[in-house]
């Protein structure tokens, strides 16, 4: 595996930046912009996943960044809850619920594999230099 050397780095912060960019562009549309509830907690999801990566990398030990990640993945499924509570009442196409499905799926398939190479790592982190 490549060095990460920054937070930017990681290939599931980068799709989780991706997804959180495609949370925003589309619940700022049609009904789905009136639903104020909604589509403030589907976006703190979604910048949950980005912060709580970046967070846990910041912490410099590989147990406290685990630890991030697993949120940052609960926040993954979060997202994808509330996807379909979109898609139920109208606020977005069946099209769109998959493509967005797929890319928070794809993001925390990313992020539960980070956690297992975290896991079985022989460096523990900088923390531990």
């Amino acid at each position: 595996m490549a060095s990460i050397e920054r937070f930017e780095d990681i290939k599931a912060w980068q799709k989780a930046r991706k997804l959180t960019k495609e949370i925003y562009r589309i619940s700022n549309q049609g009904e789905f912009a009136q639903d104020f509830g909604l589509k403030d907690q589907i976006r703190r999801a979604s910048v949950s996943i980005m912060s709580n990566i970046a967070e846990g990398f910041g912490r410099g030990g590989n147990k406290e960044f685990v630890q991030f990640l697993s949120m940052a993945g609960a926040s993954a499924s979060e997202v994808q809850a509330q996807l379909y509570v979109a898609m139920d009442v109208g606020y977005i196409t069946k099209e769109q619920f998959q493509q967005l499905l797929n890319l928070a799926q794809s993001t925390g398939k990313l992020i539960g594999g980070f956690m297992r190479y975290l896991q079985k790592s022989e460096h523990k982190g900088c923390k531990f230099k």
